[in-house]
């Protein structure tokens, strides 16, 4: 069974820096794109960093030039590089990503339980 876990949420100070990461494990044949969401209190679901199997990268306005998204493939993981945190970036932080599993027809999306990120002084 495929399944996606994340780690390196927590509590942080304004300005300061997490790191996310999210694992892939399970019979995978192959990961096409992966990306983190976010939801915040009162808020929706938003996509906060996309990257493809390729590398390219996309990012929420919100996070440009602060948020690095970076993946291994020999690992099957994703990364979050947070950087000059803001209190607005306080949420749940969720992993996505488009996985083909050994002896499926096709890819499926597949989720992370999500960590929790505060930045709060």
């Amino acid at each position: 069974q495929v399944q996606l876990v994340e780690s390196g949420g927590g509590l942080v100070q304004p300005g300061g820096s997490l790191r996310l990461s999210c694992a892939a494990s399970g019979l995978i044949f192959s990961i096409n794109g992966m990306a983190w969401y976010r939801t915040a209190p009162g808020k929706q679901r938003e996509l906060v960093a996309a990257i493809t199997s390729g590398g390219m990268t996309n990012y929420a306005d919100s996070v440009k030039g602060r948020f690095t998204i970076s993946r291994d493939n020999a690992k099957n993981t994703v990364y979050l590089q947070m950087n000059s945190l803001k209190p607005e970036d306080t949420a749940a932080y969720y992993c996505n990503a488009r996985i083909h599993p050994f002896g499926s027809a096709s890819s499926s999306d597949y989720w992370g339980q999500g960590t929790q990120v505060k930045v709060s002084s």
